[in-house]
């Protein structure tokens, strides 16, 4: 997965994600949830007192920039507790 950063609102809600040196505004209400991955398979340690490592994951549609008619790509990234930053997991640019 590829790392990039995310700038967010005063809600925590995503509002733009930069990947290779490109802004991509958040153009819709984005959705949220946490997935749970085992942490002898996340290669690293358990914090104490926790049995799981929660990942929290956003959905977004976001255009290129701030130009309105650049076409929607949705992209789903990923925040883990550990605070290791964000990951793409997935772009896919929509069809018109």
């Amino acid at each position: 997965m590829e790392h990039v950063l995310v700038k967010t609102a005063a809600d925590g809600q995503p509002a733009a994600v930069i990947r290779g040196g490109r802004e991509w505004m958040v153009s819709a209400e984005p959705v949220r949830w946490f997935e749970r991955v085992n942490w002898w398979e996340a290669g690293r340690r358990m914090p104490l007192g926790r049995s799981r490592v929660d990942v929290e994951v956003w959905r977004l549609q976001a255009r290129l920039g701030r130009n309105a008619d650049s076409a929607l790509t949705t992209m789903e990234v990923l925040r883990d507790g550990l605070g290791g930053g964000w990951r793409l997991r997935d772009a896919v640019p929509d069809a018109a």
